[in-house]
C-alpha cells in the first residue's frame, strides 16, 4: 500500500488527496447532477485549485478540529471522494460525506468506500458518533446511509437556505458499537 493509502477494499482504494488529482476531481464536481445537492456550485478548473487545496492539508483526525479527506480510486482511477471531519459541537463526533462520480454509479463503490471510511472512523478510539447530513431531496445517499447501517434522526423542514432555497436536510447517525463488524470480527 502506498503511505496515503488508509484503507481498501477489495475493489477500492481510499487515500489523500493528491496535487495531480485536479483534473479528475473537476470532471467530477463540475457536473451540474453532482453539484445539485452540495454546498458549493459546480467546480470550475480555479474553484477546483483552491478545493484542493484545502482537502490537501486534511490529512488526520488527532486534532479536537481535525478533518481527512480522501479519494475513493478503482483501478487507479478516482471515481469519488468520501471525507469525515471533527464536529466543533462535540469532539468524539464526526461527521461524513461522500461524493461518487455518476459514471460510476448502481454497482455499489459509494457504499463500499462509505462503509471503508465509517470503519477507519470507528477504530479510533476517540470516536463515539459519525453523523451524515443531506439534502432531502438527494435520496439515493440517503438510501446509502441506511445501507450501511446508519439510521436516520431527523428531518429537518426547511432549515437551510442553498443556492437560491429553502432546503429540507436529513440527519443519520451511528454509534461506535452500531458499526458493523470488520471482517474477521466477532459480533457484540
Amino acid at each position: 500500500m502506498d503511505t496515503d493509502t488508509l484503507a481498501s477494499t477489495a475493489r477500492l482504494t481510499l487515500r489523500l488527496h493528491r496535487e495531480g488529482d485536479l483534473g479528475r476531481l473537476v470532471s467530477i464536481y463540475s457536473r451540474p447532477d453532482v453539484a445539485r445537492y452540495l454546498l458549493e456550485e459546480p467546480w470550475t478548473v480555479e474553484s477546483g485549485r483552491a478545493q484542493l487545496a484545502r482537502r490537501l492539508g486534511r490529512t488526520d483526525l488527532a486534532e479536537p478540529v481535525a478533518a481527512l479527506a480522501l479519494v475513493v480510486e478503482r483501478e487507479g482511477s478516482v471515481i469519488g471522494t468520501v471525507s469525515l471531519w471533527r464536529t466543533e459541537q462535540e469532539r468524539r463526533t464526526l461527521e461524513i460525506g461522500w461524493t461518487l462520480d455518476p459514471e460510476h454509479g448502481g454497482r455499489g463503490y459509494a457504499g463500499e468506500a462509505v462503509a471503508a471510511a465509517l470503519q477507519l472512523a470507528f477504530a479510533r478510539d476517540d470516536v463515539h458518533r459519525v453523523t451524515a447530513q443531506m439534502d432531502a431531496r438527494n435520496t439515493s445517499s440517503a438510501r446509502l446511509a441506511a445501507r450501511v447501517g446508519m439510521r436516520q434522526e431527523a428531518h429537518h423542514r426547511q432549515d437551510f437556505w442553498s443556492k437560491g432555497e429553502w432546503t429540507d436536510t436529513l440527519v443519520f447517525a451511528m454509534l461506535a458499537d452500531e458499526r458493523l463488524p470488520q471482517q474477521g470480527e466477532t459480533g457484540k
